[in-house]
């Protein structure tokens, strides 16, 4: 249950679009577009709007994306990051730090639906994150709530051979890259949980640069998401609007054989979200393209500003 590793006839990066960020789409058109547009993937987030977990016939459903995955020759990871879908009030509550059973219970019910979904689907990976802690709740008494939970889930995606990629995300209990290693450690260091690293998050948190974090990070990639950001402040941006240098980054991702999905992550650019996804896909080759050299080696150098989104004849940035 490990990343495919890169073919060493084709050891190109497979770029992937979230459609937390083509909300505004139907799931469809979503996929279609990104087909069209040339990328490899699809990070698809189980929302109200795109394969909504909690309503009826899911597996009917789910088989109908697989179709349409399969004509357009998309590959898939299931991410599990919707804001609102279990509780149209608060963000990504019910979380398994919850102090309320019924509460942890149906966060891992809907992991265990994306389980299920991901092994109908062929998916490399099911991501997921701890969240914030509830009100009331400390750090000492939410931690082993949700190492059970995890051990919860593992089982199961043991038992249908998915493996789960957990995401350091900023101001949630597991926030960074330590965290993650306490987790692994705490449950026994199973081969079955995985890495989503957050390239941006990388930026934002983590001491190291971000294309040293992938280095440290590459034995236990099982999914890559990517984005602008800047440092210290968590607010993803299109390429060219942060401050990530992201060739050396995707020299890291080359150099380590990852052979997973690396999917843009831009949530909040829905209203402009074809544009933005032709933009990074653009910006994201002509980086990869810096990271390689001429002489097909990687490049120690960083972007430049014919990188940047709208610099081609003819593009707008998103």
């Amino acid at each position: 249950m490990t990343a495919p590793a890169q073919d060493s006839q084709h050891p190109g990066l497979r770029y992937a679009y979230g459609t937390n960020g083509l909300a505004d789409l139907r799931l469809g058109d979503a996929l279609a577009l990104l087909a069209d547009l040339g990328y490899d993937g699809v990070g698809l987030t189980l929302d109200h709007m795109h394969l909504d977990p909690l309503a009826p016939d899911l597996a009917r459903r789910t088989a109908a994306v697989g179709r349409a995955l399969g004509r357009h020759g998309l590959s898939v990871t299931v991410e599990t990051g919707a804001r609102y879908v279990l509780d149209a009030r608060r963000k990504h509550h019910p979380t398994l730090l919850d102090p309320d059973p019924e509460a942890r219970a149906a966060r891992l019910e809907l992991l265990l639906k994306a389980v299920r979904v991901a092994a109908d689907l062929g998916a490399h990976a099911v991501h997921f994150f701890s969240g914030s802690l509830p009100k009331g709740a400390d750090v000492h008494s939410a931690w082993p709530r949700f190492v059970d939970g995890v051990d919860a889930l593992l089982s199961a995606a043991r038992a249908a051979g998915v493996a789960l990629a957990v995401e350091p995300e900023p101001g949630h209990l597991l926030g960074d890259l330590a965290a993650f290693h306490r987790l692994r450690s705490g449950l026994g260091e199973p081969e079955g949980l995985g890495l989503t690293l957050d390239v941006g998050h990388c930026l934002c948190l983590e001491s190291e640069a971000p294309h040293k974090c992938v280095r440290a990070a590459a034995p236990w990639l099982r999914h890559v998401q990517i984005e602008d950001m800047r440092r210290g402040v968590h607010e993803h941006l299109p390429f060219g609007e942060g401050e990530l240098d992201v060739p050396p980054v995707l020299a890291a991702l080359r150099e380590s054989r990852y052979g997973g999905l690396v999917t843009v992550e831009l949530p909040r650019h829905s209203h402009a979200g074809p544009d933005c996804a032709r933009d990074a896909l653009r910006f994201l080759r002509r980086a990869e393209a810096e990271a390689v050299g001429p002489g097909g080696g990687t490049s120690p150098g960083g972007a430049t500003e014919d990188l940047l989104p709208g610099k081609e004849r003819g593009a707008a940035p998103c």
